[in-house]
């Protein structure tokens, strides 16, 4: 067995562990950590199955997202601002166990990426991933790629449109075309005031 192997191995055994690590944590402070390994560490595996393109993307992308799913569980959960500083000494534990796997799953595919014999430098005209992907999408697979684009936008648009709701009292809405047709008759009215009436 290569050493390649070896590391494929082990961070797939931590992809593992961290995605349970996920679903049985309690606290869903843990769960975010939990869910920021998973990604790393399968970004590592696409590294060593030489899949660049998708590795960046999912550390761009879904990594980048975290905070974003951070922020969707404290006001959903709404988690006293307080009890959450004085509780943060309890996560430091867990930040610092993920945090060091993270940086030696990091050291280890910089070292290592030397030694991985690349496929693409076998063939007689080695292209990079992420221009072999760009020309079947936009070629081979143009048509469903943007169907599955109009897909996506459909689906914005109606999670968008399902979640709006229309409040009846409290509520100030603005009707544009009720503002454009009224008249000065309409907005001005001139009252006449006597002498230290006031107003």
């Amino acid at each position: 067995m290569q050493v390649v192997d070896v590391i494929f191995y082990a961070f797939a055994t931590i992809t593992a562990l961290a995605a349970a690590g996920v679903i049985r944590s309690r606290s869903p402070v843990h769960s975010v950590l939990f869910l920021i390994l998973t990604f790393f560490s399968t970004a590592a595996v696409f590294v060593l199955l030489e899949a660049e393109f998708l590795a960046a993307l999912l550390v761009m992308v879904y990594m980048g997202a975290v905070a974003v799913l951070f922020l969707f569980v404290i006001m959903m959960l709404d988690v006293d601002f307080a009890t959450l500083k004085e509780q943060a000494l309890s996560h430091l534990p867990v930040g610092l166990a993920v945090g060091l796997v993270i940086l030696a799953e990091f050291v280890v595919i910089a070292t290592q990426s030397q030694a991985i014999p690349s496929t693409a430098a076998a063939t007689a005209a080695p292209v990079a991933n992420t221009l072999a992907i760009g020309r079947v999408m936009y070629t081979q697979y143009l048509y469903p790629f943007e169907v599955a684009s109009l897909v996506l936008l459909v689906a914005l648009i109606g999670a968008i449109v399902l979640t709006l709701r229309k409040r009846e009292r409290g509520a100030k809405r603005q009707n544009i075309s009720q503002q454009i047709a009224r008249t000065r008759a309409e907005a001005v009215e001139l009252v006449k005031r006597q002498p230290g009436e006031g107003a």
